[in-house]
């Protein structure tokens, strides 16, 4: 059996390769629980600076893989339930990390697929690559997704891409602020490699607040807000004297 996902460093920054090409990389119970694995575990090895998430062939992610919903039924709630919470909890780690994630769209991003492609702190795009939230026309609803969607883009485009469905091109994805960049497909790894390794290479104390920090005032009031970057401003002044002193 293939492995589910291939990692690979480069430097500091790990490449996390979702590996179900015949399947579109879709995200069945196994590979979302080794994927959520992954990341956490990047988090807390010291050695890595910077994750980049993409896909092996020809799509990113086509979202959840259907071939498992024949057994997510009301007389199996326990498995609805947990499925659930690991979906969420995998789109939620992204924001928990300390550490940035870069992720290369390199081909379809559809449903919980588009909600892994911009739920990384920066998003480059293949030119030829797509993002949709197709599941009202499976009769579902793009439930754990939208709530990034919403926060990334206007709530006009928002309700849009969930309700229609119709996926969106890379050039209509940067428009409405859901990726960095947009190159030619040859270059995605490259260019997204160089953009990482940029990251990884920043002060690791000063990008782990900045990314705290950034996902905490995003949701507040402008005062709260304030207060909580007052809070970061001095502790991290005081870390700076610290560190002059030990040198």
């Amino acid at each position: 059996m293939n492995e589910l996902l291939f990692m690979q460093d480069t430097g500091a920054v790990r490449v996390v390769t979702m590996n179900r090409p015949e399947k579109r990389n879709a995200l069945n119970t196994a590979l979302t629980r080794e994927l959520l694995d992954a990341l956490r575990a990047a988090d807390a090895d010291e050695s890595v600076g910077c994750v980049v998430l993409t896909g092996a062939g020809q799509g990113f992610c086509a979202g959840a893989d259907l071939a498992e919903f024949k057994d997510l039924t009301p007389a199996q709630q326990p498995l609805v339930e947990e499925r659930a919470e690991l979906t969420m909890q995998l789109h939620l780690a992204f924001s928990k990390m300390a550490k940035p994630v870069v992720t290369a769209i390199n081909g379809a991003a559809m449903g919980g697929g588009a909600g892994l492609a911009i739920a990384g702190d920066l998003a480059v795009m293949a030119q030829s690559a797509q993002i949709g939230y197709p599941e009202t026309r499976h009769g579902i609803v793009a439930a754990i997704v939208m709530a990034n969607l919403v926060r990334q883009t206007g709530r006009k485009r928002a309700f849009e891409l969930v309700s229609l469905g119709e996926p969106i091109t890379s050039q209509q994805a940067l428009a409405y602020g859901l990726v960095n960049r947009v190159v030619a497909d040859g270059d995605l790894l490259p260019e997204t490699l160089v953009l990482a390794e940029k990251l990884s290479k920043t002060k690791k104390e000063a990008l782990t607040e900045t990314k705290k920090l950034f996902h905490k005032v995003a949701d507040l009031s402008l005062e709260e807000a304030l207060k909580l970057g007052r809070d970061v401003n001095q502790r991290m002044r005081a870390f700076q004297a610290n560190a002059r002193v030990r040198s």
